[in-house]
């Protein structure tokens, strides 16, 4: 691996995980408890855009706002760090890895197949993602792989069940 990459790999790391695990996470929950309720793949992609760009700047700008505010009271760790940076990190990591969900859904008439291969692709990611923080810290990377992996299926298991009974009482409870 380059010198140059290692170094950015090595300083933004957490900026970049973090950004990328909670960016495929919510988008796919949103996805996720959105198919759970039987909505379109024209309402989860809207769904899932507005939470990928709002999500991803609310992160990404409280990110500079919590190091920028570090820095004010002169910590040590934080004299080193650029809070536009790392907040910069934080939402291209989250867009970027967090657009993957929504990907399948721009096919016209495939909500179901959309569905399956937006979770394959989620997993998948979720893996790789995990795995390529052993690049810069000292893990296994099966294990690093597989805690994101876990952490994120939770996650979409949670939202597809939450989405698919919230569907039923609402339809119930209206009609």
């Amino acid at each position: 691996m380059n010198a140059r990459i290692k170094r950015f790999l090595e300083y933004y790391i957490g900026d970049i995980v973090y950004g990328a695990n909670d960016g495929i996470i919510t988008t796919f929950a949103v996805v996720a408890g959105a198919a759970g309720a039987g909505f379109s793949a024209h309402i989860i992609i809207v769904l899932g855009i507005a939470n990928l760009i709002a999500d991803g700047f609310s992160m990404g700008a409280s990110k500079y706002l919590s190091l920028a505010s570090e820095q004010s009271l002169e910590t040590a760790r934080s004299q080193a760090r650029s809070p536009l940076g790392d907040g910069i990190a934080t939402f291209v990591s989250f867009v970027a890895v967090g657009a993957l969900p929504l990907i399948p859904f721009f096919t016209p008439g495939a909500e179901m197949s959309a569905f399956l291969v937006s979770s394959a692709a989620t997993a998948a990611t979720l893996f790789l993602v995990g795995s390529a923080r052993s690049l810069v810290i000292n893990k296994n990377p099966f294990v690093a792989g597989m805690e994101m992996l876990l952490v994120g299926g939770a996650a979409a298991i949670i939202a597809y069940m939450l989405g698919s009974f919230l569907q039923a009482f609402v339809i119930s409870a209206w009609i």
